[in-house]
């Protein structure tokens, strides 16, 4: 059985790049060694490995990914951080016509 690893790379220029994979070690060799002179990481080095999460299955592992991909900076910066009340707030609808705003 795989474990597959949903991961947050924080790169020299202060980016964020997010990916999947089922061998962490090996993918990030890839990016921080630049085996793909197309792949948006490799002007970007030296890279950290900022944060990740394991699944055992491929389909929650793939939706967070996607998930994460469409965050802000600073949703992922709470994720990073483990600072889940942060990521709550940034997270809720702030929106007019919210219903937390209706009168």
């Amino acid at each position: 059985m795989y474990l597959y690893s949903v991961y947050i790379l924080k790169c020299s220029d202060e980016s964020y790049y997010t990916g999947i994979t089922n061998n962490l070690e090996k993918r990030f060799n890839e990016h921080q060694f630049g085996f793909n002179k197309e792949a948006y990481t490799y002007t970007r080095r030296p890279l950290l490995l900022a944060f990740h999460q394991e699944f055992n299955d491929v389909l929650q592992a793939i939706y967070f990914e996607k998930k994460i991909k469409g965050w802000t900076r600073l949703k992922k910066q709470a994720l990073i951080n483990g600072d889940f009340d942060r990521l709550q707030i940034l997270s809720e609808c702030r929106n007019a016509t919210h219903y937390k705003y209706k009168n």
